[in-house]
């Protein structure tokens, strides 16, 4: 019975940005809603972590099914895909090692930040 009361917290959730993004006056999409909703609820306590943890366990244990409708539709596009292959590979080999690049100076700007703060340590 738990595991269905914790389905209705996260549908009711869903439900409730659907109705929010409905009502207001420029497309956002429900989804991004839902989660900033979820993030809302958690970070003030109304909702807690165990409130949906049973169902929130399954969904991330199954995540790779939910990406497989995306990598099949895919197959749809493999012309444009084929006619601009090499510069979605260049696009890929340039930014990887940018993206690593400035998360590592974010990460090490953070923890010299937290350490002048008094904060956690290594």
């Amino acid at each position: 019975m738990k595991i269905i009361e914790q389905i209705c917290v996260v549908f009711a959730i869903c439900l409730a940005a659907e109705g929010i993004s409905a009502i207001l006056p420029f497309p956002f999409p429900a989804s991004v809603l839902s989660m900033v909703l979820l993030f809302v609820l958690l970070a003030t306590k109304v909702l807690h972590p165990d409130h949906i943890r049973e169902k929130s366990e399954f969904l991330l244990d199954n995540m790779a099914l939910f990406f497989v409708p995306a990598c099949v539709s895919i197959l749809k596009y493999k012309d444009a895909l084929m006619q601009n292959l090499l510069p979605i590979l260049l696009i890929c080999i340039f930014t990887t090692p940018l993206v690593f690049l400035v998360t590592g100076h974010v990460v090490q700007l953070t923890m010299r930040l937290l350490q002048k703060k008094g904060g956690p340590r290594e």
